[in-house]
């Protein structure tokens, strides 16, 4: 009512100064807008909020957990592969003294087959010159009994005499043997 009187009056209103009906009038829709906006907007956002916070918290907290998982599998594959690598060492060790083993028990199984070899043929060599001997022994003293038979001018055909004379002549023969290789020296065309 002052607005219409003021009207009334002739006044001239100033724009910059507000009219207290308007100012009144302000305040309740501001008042009405706060309230509004407290009991329904604030309420929705700080749930939203909280949702946002806990589910960041949450993710947070699983990534930790992920992570810590990761770590421990992360330290136990490395425990694994340090297993691994000591094992590995381990059967190329036991592979190198294996090997070892086998070389040498081929060498001393060598030198055995080799030392067997050399015996047997020692012993076959040795077997060969005592045939040797006997059957030289034989014929020489069938030609010592023939010669010696005609150089006397009678046969020598009984085996007693036959057997005495040819010993005789061979124990002869192996005197004048070792006498000659015991140090009897020779020129160099073999003569003495």
């Amino acid at each position: 009512m002052q607005t219409l009187n003021l009207l009334a009056a002739g006044e001239e209103l100033n724009p910059l100064i507000p009219h207290p009906v308007e100012i009144v009038l302000s305040l309740v829709v501001f008042g009405l807008l706060f309230l509004a906006v407290k009991k329904f907007v604030v309420p929705n956002f700080e749930k939203t909020f909280s949702e946002r916070t806990s589910a960041i918290e949450g993710g947070l907290a699983a990534a930790e957990t992920k992570q810590a998982e990761a770590d421990a599998k992360l330290a136990e594959l490395e425990k694994q592969l340090a297993d691994a690598r000591h094992e590995a060492a381990r059967i190329r060790e036991e592979a190198r003294e294996q090997g070892a083993a086998i070389v040498s028990e081929m060498r001393d199984q060598a030198q055995a087959e080799s030392t067997r070899i050399v015996d047997h043929g020692k012993a076959q060599i040795e077997a060969e010159r005592q045939q040797a001997v006997t059957s030289l022994r034989a014929e020489v003293g069938t030609l010592a009994t023939a010669l010696a038979g005609r150089i006397v001018g009678e046969s020598l055909d009984d085996d007693d005499r036959s057997n005495r004379v040819v010993e005789r002549f061979l124990a002869d023969l192996e005197t004048m043997e070792s006498a000659r290789s015991g140090g009897t020296s020779t020129n160099g065309d073999g003569a003495r």
